[in-house]
């Protein structure tokens, strides 16, 4: 019998873990069912359980390569990476700039997975705890929130947001915004109402960007809170003492004359 490679071995789960993704994008999530991997990828029930035991473990290892796919970590760190350089109020709307691209480009891709992941939790959480477990790396979204904190803090203490709450309220209300927007654009996109006058405004882009506005409402930011803004500020009372003080010496040498 011929050896097994791991390079086989990755292709034939990538081969089940494709198949899984492409159903779930057909199908809600909670609805595939082994049996479709099977019909799907053509391989036989042994050739599938031989790399997953249940449909449960093809998904978790089916999200784990979505994330990997599509992280936006990299943007998130970029974006706050500027707090010193850019004010508060541009680094909110850079921020969720960023998630309505991918919202946009991910509609009813991962966001609808994500979604229905969701809707899961909600009817079976046994199964989401399963799916979950074997996932060891941090999502999209759970490590916009952990830097998010850190930074609405770190600003916070230096004065220069002033929220109304604290931290961690504001996130959840940022997250249960963005997870109530993520629902009605999916939800817009598989059934448009023509009759209905706000269809046009169920756009992930619209509505994350009157998001963003909320937010920098909520935390005070201000259009020159960066760092830069900061510097200005002081060079300008700089030198406006400096010219208040030169006019008091015209006006005396004024006086002399």
């Amino acid at each position: 019998m011929p050896k097994v490679t791991e390079e086989y071995i990755i292709n034939k789960k990538k081969r089940i873990t494709d198949a899984a993704y492409e159903l779930c994008l057909e199908k809600t999530v909670s609805t595939v069912t082994m049996q479709d991997i099977i019909d799907r990828t053509g391989l036989s029930q042994g050739g599938i359980y031989r790399f997953y035991k249940d449909i449960d473990e093809i998904l978790s290892d089916m999200i784990r390569q979505m994330r990997k796919r599509e992280s936006i970590k990299e943007k998130i760190d970029e974006i706050l990476g500027q707090k010193e350089v850019l004010p508060q109020q541009e680094i909110t709307e850079r921020l969720f700039a960023m998630l309505a691209e991918f919202m946009e480009r991910e509609l009813m891709g991962i966001e609808k997975i994500d979604f229905e992941l969701s809707v899961l939790a909600m009817n079976r959480p046994d199964r989401i705890e399963k799916i979950m477990d074997g996932i060891p790396e941090v999502g999209n979204m759970e490590y916009l929130t952990m830097r998010t904190m850190e930074y609405f803090k770190e600003q916070a203490a230096l004065g220069r947001i002033h929220a109304n709450m604290s931290a961690e309220e504001l996130l959840a209300f940022i997250s249960s915004a963005y997870g109530g927007i993520q629902m009605t654009c999916i939800v817009n996109n598989c059934y448009r109402h023509e009759r209905n006058p706000l269809a046009a405004l169920y756009q992930p882009r619209v509505l994350l960007k009157m998001l963003a506005q909320a937010v920098n409402d909520l935390i005070g930011a201000e259009v020159g809170c960066g760092m830069n803004a900061e510097r200005e500020k002081e060079d300008s009372g700089v030198n406006t003492g400096k010219e208040k003080e030169d006019s008091g010496t015209d006006v005396r040498k004024e006086k002399k004359g």
